[in-house]
């Protein structure tokens, strides 16, 4: 039975434009963005997934879409907007993980898990709980 993937036709190119632009920019919108992000754990284990050398194309160029589209400035629904702000990037991320959920493998995962509770633990020597604090 063919995956979502399977019906789509993928530019080499763009691929990596998207990735050198997630490379250099994912972990300074994630960090300027933790305490607003509810989805952080799918976010990084998409991440790890996308940037693992054993990861195959398809998979690697529908993650790196969502990914891009996580990290630009300007998308569907603006990022600072309260509330409603990253509902966007969660379809986004949340379809493309759905796509390709076969290939994101329990060490993305522990990789986010590990990822998230190091970059969490500045919050809590700020101040801010434990954790990522919602909005509002």
């Amino acid at each position: 039975m063919p995956t979502g993937t399977d019906l789509v036709l993928y530019d080499p190119a763009r691929v990596e434009r998207e990735e050198r632009f997630v490379r250099r920019n994912f972990w300074r919108k994630l960090r300027a963005n933790l305490h607003r992000i509810p989805f952080l754990e799918e976010l990084l284990a998409a991440y790890f997934c996308a940037t693992d050398s054993g990861t195959p194309f398809k998979v690697k160029a529908v993650l790196m879409g969502a990914l891009a589209y996580f990290v630009l400035p300007v998308d569907a629904l603006p990022d600072w907007l309260l509330v409603a702000g990253f509902t966007d990037d969660a379809a986004v991320l949340a379809a493309a993980i759905q796509a390709v959920r076969t290939n994101l493998t329990p060490e993305h995962w522990l990789r986010a898990q590990k990822a998230l509770r190091a970059e969490t633990a500045g919050l809590d020597k700020a101040g801010m709980g434990d954790g990522p604090q919602p909005a509002g």
